[in-house]
Order: C-alpha cells, then structure tokens, then sequence
C-alpha cells in the first residue's frame, strides 16, 4: 500500500513542479521543471535521507560516542525486528526524534541533544520504540521525499514571488511569468505544503505509537515522553523546515491559527489517552 502511495506522490509532485515551470518559463520553463522532477524523482528516493539529516546537521555516531543511546536502538531494533539503523544525534537544545531512510534496510534514526537531556531512559526508548515503528511498518520513504518535494516547491514558489516583484517575466502566454506567476506561486506553494499533510496522514502517528509501545513493551512511558515534549519543544522551539514537520515525533512548529488547522500530528492528548487504553487492554 505504501509503495502505492509513494508513486502517486512522486506523480503528483512531477506535476505542481511542471505547472511551476510553465508558470516561470512559459513552455521551456516546463521542460526545464519536467527534467527537474526527473531528476528529483531519483535522488529522491536514493539520497533524501541524507538530504534532510544534512539540513539538521544530524552527526554519525558510534557505540563508543553515547553507549547509552546507541545500545538503547540497537536494543530495542532487535525487538522490532529490523535491521540496525544508523544513528544520528543533532546538537540543538529543542527535544525532538525523527526516522528516515528508504526502506528498513537503510534506516537511520536521529534525536537531538535536547530530547535526551529531558526524558529518562523509559521515556527515550518509548520515543526511539516509536521511530522505529516508524521504520517496522515502512513508512518512512513517503515521508522524506514528501519532504524534499515540498521544500523544492516552495523554494521555486518563493523564487517566482520575488521575480514577479522586481518585474521578472512577460506578459506573452507563452513566456509565463510576470504578475500571473507570482499569483500562482502564492496559490501552489501552499498547495505544496497541504499535500504532504495529507500524503502524511494523521493515522500514520497513531500507527506508530502503537508499534513503538509493542517495541518497547511500555505504553506508558511514551505517553509521559509525549507530554514532556510537547511542553519542552513549546518552551525551546526547533528551528525547523515546514516541509519536513510532519517527519518529528511531535511537531516542532509552535504557531498557533492556519498552522494548527493542517497539522500533520494528532493532538497529544488523544495519543496519550490512546497510549493508556493501549496499556489498559493489552498485556505487554
């Protein structure tokens, strides 16, 4: 189902960045983007991974550089059982986690210094148990190329808006630009970022707190972790890009209105409450 859904996102995104093109270039800006979305396509599903681990300044590390971390994934991958992800650490004071990768045998795992000063052992494994559901139910790839997709979007979105100000384009049909494209752009760029909500659903969460609590064999302790970081990525926000939100394991952006509305996490409160039924009902 996933692979499914993966090809019609990558179909998708080939068009919006093809209508940006047309919009930019008029028919040649539509080959040029067309060539671009091949291209994309396959370093997309070949490099994204390190695309979005790079734009975090996520670091390799070994056993011997955090024995408590790395033991505690390679632990609880043996629970789940997948094959060893890479591990990452990123150096910033917001508690957060996220997994990418291609498929269970290229993985990797990544959690910033912040979360690991916040939670205790129990709540940390119940986050990496949860990243790690991630990984055991193979839906990682739809979300670092809905990641990479989006940001390249938006980037050529933002890109129009400031040639349309400073008088860029032409008025010819054939040509696109002008006032036209940058009208456009303002319409798509949001498109953009409403697709991978949607690629992205709210279910996939709820999916993997289920597994990460059968990983971890601890419902409770995840559904501690999820209030501590929900109130700790509040308090230190993660300087993060829109496009790659949907990827943490609570949302790192902490605007309020529109934002709130296509947030791509269920609220804490039902994944905690689900988490508790959870150790209420089953025996672990």
């Amino acid at each position: 189902m996933n692979s499914v859904k993966t090809t019609f996102l990558m179909g998708l995104l080939t068009v919006l960045l093809v209508l940006i093109g047309g919009a930019l270039g008029g028919t040649g800006g539509m080959t040029m983007a067309f060539l671009l979305a091949g291209g994309m396509n396959f370093f997309s599903y070949w490099f994204s991974d390190k695309i979005v681990l790079k734009m975090y300044n996520a670091v390799e590390i070994a056993e011997s550089d955090n024995p408590r971390f790395y033991g505690m994934v390679r632990r609880l991958a043996g629970k789940a059982g997948i094959p060893m992800p890479k591990v990452y650490i990123i150096q910033d004071d917001s508690p957060n986690a996220f997994a990418t990768g291609r498929n269970p045998d290229h993985a990797a795992v990544a959690a910033t210094t912040g979360i690991m000063r916040l939670l205790n052992d129990e709540e940390l494994a119940g986050v990496m148990a949860h990243e790690l559901g991630h990984v055991k139910n193979r839906d990682i790839l739809i979300s670092t190329l809905a990641a990479t997709f989006a940001g390249a979007i938006t980037y050529l979105a933002h890109m129009a808006q400031w040639g349309a100000m400073f008088g860029g384009g032409r008025s010819d049909d054939d040509e696109g630009g002008g006032i036209f494209g940058m009208i456009l752009m303002a319409i798509l760029a949001p498109i953009a970022a409403m697709l991978v909500q949607m690629a992205i659903s709210r279910s996939r969460e709820f999916g993997a707190d289920a597994a990460g609590a059968q990983i971890s064999g601890n419902p409770l302790s995840l559904a501690r972790a999820l209030q501590k970081l929900e109130m700790g990525s509040q308090q230190v926000p993660l300087a993060a890009n829109a496009a790659t939100a949907h990827m943490f394991i609570v949302n790192p952006l902490t605007g309020g209105g529109l934002m709130s509305l296509f947030s791509t996490h269920p609220p804490i409160p039902e994944r905690v409450h689900r988490l508790e039924d959870l150790s209420r009902t089953h025996d672990y």
